[in-house]
C-alpha cells in the first residue's frame, strides 16, 4: 500500500463530499421554488360556480351511458 497518496485521496474525498452537499442544497432549493410555483397555480384556479344547480349535479359519473 502506497501511503504517499493518502493526503491526496483524503482531499479528493472531502471535495467530493462538499460538492455533493452543495448539489443537494441546490436541489432542495429548486424543489421549494417549484412547490411555491405549483401552490400559486393551484390558488389561482377560480372556484367552481354552483349557484342554481341541484345538489346531486356533478357528484357522480354515469358509466352506463
Amino acid at each position: 500500500m502506497d501511503v504517499s497518496n493518502i493526503p491526496a485521496l483524503s482531499t479528493a474525498m472531502s471535495q467530493a463530499a462538499v460538492k455533493q452537499q452543495t448539489e443537494i442544497s441546490v436541489l432542495k432549493k429548486s424543489m421549494d421554488i417549484q412547490e411555491a410555483g405549483a401552490m400559486a397555480l393551484i390558488n389561482a384556479i377560480p372556484p367552481v360556480p354552483t349557484a342554481g344547480l341541484p345538489d346531486n349535479v356533478g357528484r357522480t359519473i354515469n358509466t352506463v351511458a
